[in-house]
């Protein structure tokens, strides 16, 4: 037994963000990837910003208003495929090594769940999409607390419903401002280094650094 719970973030993690727009790449041209960089920075930057200020809104909000403006910013891409675009975002794929991983952790015991900023509807769609509703356990959105990552009582969300102390949580991530968030609070964290970034929050480090989620199933 690795450790008793593993607790996941959902986009970038387990689901690809990019995959919405590659879905419709032809039709978004040859810069639909600066698009779904700018639609992803800026989804990040609402969730802070709101959290702050303390005025919530949804995360499905932040992510229509967030592909608004990247339409704006790149003017190149249709705007007329911004509702493909949002459509696709409730179906995102997962990463391909995701189904088998959290397969082989919930096999030998543990507690599996989502620790996210998406709103209800968005998880459930996606974890329904890719078939993951058949190995976790539950699925936490900060709706509940109506603040985004990396306020502490988003993280407490795990550590209280499950009755857990933080460090019996693993938690895993690809983002790296997450990471430190979620070790400030006394998780045991993972970055899943996906894109091979440059360390930072060097005060906040993380436990274990993977390019991909199969090097769980090789940690101790």
């Amino acid at each position: 037994m690795r450790h008793a719970a593993y607790v996941f973030d959902a986009y970038g993690t387990l689901f690809d963000v990019h995959a919405a727009v590659r879905r419709h790449a032809a039709e978004a041209g040859p810069d639909g990837s600066l698009l779904s960089d700018i639609w992803r920075a800026k989804q990040l930057e609402y969730s802070w910003t709101r959290t702050l200020m303390g005025a919530y809104a949804d995360f499905w909000q932040l992510t229509e208003q967030a592909l608004d403006f990247a339409l704006k910013k790149v003017p190149s891409v249709d705007p007329k495929l911004r509702q493909k675009l949002l459509d696709a975002y409730w179906r995102l794929d997962c990463y391909p090594e995701v189904p088998a991983v959290l397969k082989a952790l919930k096999a030998e015991g543990a507690r599996l769940a989502i620790l996210s900023n998406g709103s209800p509807d968005m998880l459930r769609s996606a974890v329904q999409t890719n078939a993951l509703d058949q190995v976790l356990d539950d699925v936490f959105s900060v709706d509940t607390v109506r603040r985004f990552k990396t306020d502490p009582a988003v993280y407490d969300l795990v550590a209280t419903n499950w009755r857990l102390y933080p460090d019996a949580v693993s938690f895993q991530s690809s983002n790296r401002w997450d990471i430190a968030g979620a070790t400030k609070f006394g998780f045991r964290t993972v970055w899943i280094n996906r894109s091979d970034q440059p360390d930072e929050y060097r005060d906040l480090p993380p436990a274990l650094i993977l390019p991909s989620l199969e090097g769980l199933l090789g940690s101790a």
